[in-house]
């Protein structure tokens, strides 16, 4: 029987898990029922005191299940939010241990269906954790690799998310191009310049292959951010005044409502203090009002995904709209394509900087990229797509798989080193 190797792509919103032997296909391994994806969320129950992965645990907190959910763990890898600890039912618990505990399970998924565990594993990474902070990203790196070695992970390699992706659509040419992978991830957006062909496909060191990687912290979790700021928080007083007329509102509150992985930081007795006392002096209190109701009912994550099916609503649509509704709460907020774009302006100028970087480190034109191979959930976004193909006119446009290309990568990556 062949022996198997694994790459684990461990994503802000979506995670795979991929198996290849050498000389091989890979192929992603089922990860939830069979799902070959799974959400990177988890929900800890306080009724049964159980632990829900994926879809189980998007399902178990949109049904209203007390307990604490989480999700978009990976964007807090290298900040300073991986030294606190964070309440979890009765325990305190450390982030890295909470990523852990969602490495735990993709591990018992691999060893469900592998009926082993390889003890050679290949982590993907984005090119940059952290922007501007070589320290801080290493930090994230080695905290990755912490949690997965004490989930049992021994032998533990890392590959860029993009490389991985060119890696795996590699295997699908007959000739060799000069091509920028364009990978536009839940957290993270990151691009590389690559010779790709099939003879070099049989090398196992492709460093000199990879001519550049540029990277930027922006991901589909920051567009939903900015539609969450730009449209929705605003009807729960973002924006909104004093009685007085003398000051604002203090922004930080709305702005961590609309950030996924920062939102259960406001379920606390000292926020909900907070926003009662500037209610009695807010010239709008009303929409506070809802405010609290996301306190009170933890409803933040709800909405958080209203805006992101809102997000996704506009790949295709010119209008759409942010609904939520519940026990106390019924919101509509509609939404055009080009509000929407104009609240991304500034992410899609950070996306654009990034690839003419990557551009200028390998030292090519514009016009001698061949193929632009996309992927990630985030290149689907129109403005997006755009702004990373329309300086390459005669290139090659690839779609690969945008949830999947860069663990299948990942586990040929695998295969390669340790075959």
């Amino acid at each position: 029987m062949s022996v198997l190797h694994c790459g684990v792509d461990f994503g802000t919103t979506n995670s795979t898990v991929g198996l290849c032997a050498a000389g091989g296909a890979p192929y992603l391994v089922p990860v939830e029922g069979n799902e070959v994806t799974i959400p990177s969320a988890l929900f800890f129950s306080l009724e049964d005191g159980s632990v829900h992965y994926g879809r189980s645990a998007v399902h178990e907190y949109m049904d209203g299940a007390e307990g604490r959910f989480m999700r978009a763990l990976k964007s807090i890898l290298g900040t300073s939010l991986m030294k606190e600890t964070t309440q979890v039912g009765r325990d305190r618990m450390t982030f890295q241990g909470l990523i852990g505990r969602f490495l735990r399970n993709l591990r018992t998924q691999l060893e469900a269906h592998h009926g082993s565990v390889p003890e050679h594993v290949v982590l993907g990474r984005p090119v940059f954790f952290i922007d501007g902070d070589p320290a801080a990203d290493r930090t994230a790196q080695d905290q990755l690799e912490a949690a997965a070695r004490d989930e049992g992970f021994k032998h533990i390699e890392f590959q860029f998310e993009p490389v991985a992706a060119a890696l795996n659509f590699e295997r699908e040419l007959n000739d060799e191009a000069l091509a920028l992978i364009v990978d536009i991830g839940g957290g993270t957006s990151d691009f590389s310049v690559l010779r790709l062909s099939p003879e070099r496909s049989k090398a196992t060191d492709r460093r000199s292959d990879i001519l550049s990687t540029s990277g930027v912290h922006v991901g589909g979790t920051d567009f939903d951010r900015q539609l969450n700021i730009a449209r929705v928080m605003p009807e729960f007083g973002l924006g909104s005044s004093t009685k007085d007329g003398k000051r604002q509102l203090p922004v930080w509150y709305f702005n961590d409502m609309a950030t996924w992985h920062k939102i259960n930081l406001l379920y606390t007795p000292k926020t909900m203090r907070d926003i009662h006392s500037l209610q009695r002096e807010a010239a709008e209190p009303a929409k506070l009002d809802r405010y609290l109701h996301l306190l009170e009912n933890r409803s933040g994550h709800r909405l958080a995904a209203q805006v992101e099916a809102a997000k996704i609503q506009l790949t295709d649509a010119a209008d759409a709209a942010v609904r939520l509704k519940e026990p106390g709460l019924d919101l509509s907020v509609p939404v055009a394509r080009s509000e929407f774009e104009t609240a991304s302006n500034e992410l899609v100028r950070k996306i654009e900087t990034a690839i003419d970087e990557a551009l200028t480190a390998a030292g090519v034109l514009a016009g001698e990229i061949e193929t632009v191979v996309l992927t990630g959930g985030g290149a689907q976004v129109p403005l997006v797509r755009k702004t990373a193909t329309e300086r390459f006119p005669h290139a090659r446009i690839v779609n690969t798989d945008r949830y999947g290309a860069v663990g299948l990568g990942l586990a040929l990556d695998a295969a390669r080193r340790f075959g």
